[in-house]
């Protein structure tokens, strides 16, 4: 397997540290022999990512943040690239946050129009979720880590053969291998990225579901009635019928449920953020929304992602006060 750079830097241009622990120079894996469990601090609450693609650099901030103030959640659950943040995030390895969403997409396996031409997909997804967070190669992902954090999890995806929207958890996972193959199936974009086949089924995007792309309804399945939910579009954002419907018409035309579940996905993006709101005003949520998002969800020019992070982590900072607070730490 060839791999990319070996390592990514945890500083910006200048060599400043942008304010996860251990940066720089941390190593992902160095806990990977260690045995003890992890405990959580944080069970009366669900913590919940959001998706968006690159634009997880922004809340990438948030994951940092939190794990630098010691705030650890029992339940965690993410749809899309909101997966590979509740992954980083269980195995608590918040350089890895970061990576994944700013200087991975230097690495020259990261995806381009040409793989986009192979079939591969604009993001090279095989690549991103499958391969490159093996142990030697370049975003190693600390699966003992993770394993070690008995913290719930769920990971939305959209079955394209069946219409069916479904959590992936701890109990279907077998290895490292599940893991990512799931992150992936999560995380598919519909056309710009491949579908997964995986135990005898198609999956794509889990943010085709019912709720829109955010896993509260997985929360509340699970018995929580409070949430600290992390998105990543501003406050004033209303999501717009999609602009290619007949593209993805013709690229799904062999699974009717996946073009039924983008038609309706903008009714119920938009409804789920109205009640998102609702309950934060009921005090029984508390919704971090990006101030300003500064970069698309298919950027890939490291310096603005660079950026992006730097004001999602000053942006959760500031934060982390009311988050304490509506915490009750």
């Amino acid at each position: 397997m060839a791999d990319g750079p070996d390592q990514f830097s945890a500083t910006d241009d200048d060599g400043a540290n942008l304010g996860y622990p251990g940066a720089p120079g941390t190593n992902s894996t160095d806990d990977a022999a260690e045995t003890t469990a992890l405990t959580s601090n944080v069970t009366d609450t669900a913590l919940i990512f959001e998706g968006g693609g690159m634009r997880g650099s922004y809340t990438a901030g948030a994951v940092t943040t939190l794990l630098g103030a010691g705030i650890h959640f029992d339940w965690v659950g993410g749809i899309s690239a909101g997966s590979s943040h509740t992954c980083n995030y269980i195995a608590r390895d918040a350089p890895r946050a970061r990576r994944t969403f700013v200087e991975f997409a230097q690495d020259p396996q990261f995806g381009n129009l040409r793989t986009f031409a192979r079939g591969q997909g604009l993001f090279n997804a095989e690549y991103i979720y499958e391969k490159s967070g093996l142990p030697d190669a370049s975003l190693p992902f600390n699966y003992s880590q993770f394993t070690r954090n008995p913290a719930r999890y769920k990971i939305g995806a959209f079955n394209a053969s069946t219409g069916e929207h479904v959590y992936f958890s701890r109990q279907d996972l077998g290895s490292q291998q599940d893991l990512m193959v799931q992150v992936r199936a999560s995380s598919s974009m519909p056309v710009l990225m491949p579908p997964v086949n995986y135990r005898g089924s198609v999956w794509v995007d889990g943010a085709l579901g019912p709720t829109g792309g955010i896993a509260i309804d997985a929360a509340r399945a699970d018995g929580y009635t409070k949430f600290l939910v992390i998105l990543t579009r501003e406050r004033s954002y209303i999501k717009q019928p999609e602009r290619f419907a007949s593209i993805y018409r013709r690229q799904f035309r062999d699974h009717p449920a996946v073009v039924e579940a983008l038609d309706a996905r903008p009714a119920n993006y938009n409804r789920t953020r109205e009640e998102l709101y609702d309950l934060q005003d009921s005090g029984q949520a508390m919704v971090f929304t990006p101030e300003n998002m500064p970069v698309s969800n298919g950027e890939r020019r490291v310096a603005r992602l660079q950026a992006a992070y730097a004001a999602g982590y000053l942006q959760a900072q500031r934060e982390l006060p009311r988050w304490k607070e509506f915490l009750g730490m």
